[in-house]
């Protein structure tokens, strides 16, 4: 049985690897798209170029949507670019701070077993205490 621990860093590089084959899908597509409906996309090549610098809303302007069906698909890639290309910095950030969460959790287990350890003193303390006070 795969432990809980081991269960989140499947998930968590299953959602990186989904998101990052989510974003090419999406820039493919743009590109494929922006390459039929953009007269100055001459190649894939400008296509899938145009794409990229739209969803992630660079714009180096080496490129433009120049007619209204270009720049109503540029929304739609900007829109869809947004959304995928923060899926997968969420990722990342979420491998990132699953390691650090992993040794604040180490941390804390270790010093709620110290905790512990203390307490059954404290109580073995107080019983010997009660048994000498009984006695006397």
């Amino acid at each position: 049985m795969i432990k809980w621990q081991e269960r989140k860093r499947l998930i968590t590089r299953r959602g990186l690897i989904y998101s990052l084959l989510l974003c090419l899908l999406i820039l493919g597509l743009g590109g494929v798209g922006f390459w039929i409906v953009e007269p100055k996309a001459l190649t894939l090549s400008d296509g899938l170029w145009l794409a990229f610098t739209t969803a992630a809303t660079v714009g180096y302007g080496d490129i433009v949507p120049s007619t209204h069906a270009s720049r109503a698909f540029a929304v739609l890639v900007v829109l869809l670019g947004l959304a995928v290309l923060s899926l997968v910095t969420a990722s990342v950030a979420a491998m990132f701070v699953e390691t650090e969460e992993r040794q604040i959790e180490r941390d804390l287990m270790q010093a709620i077993s110290d905790l512990r350890m203390e307490v059954r003193g404290l109580h073995d303390e107080l019983r010997k205490l009660k048994a000498t006070r009984d006695k006397a």
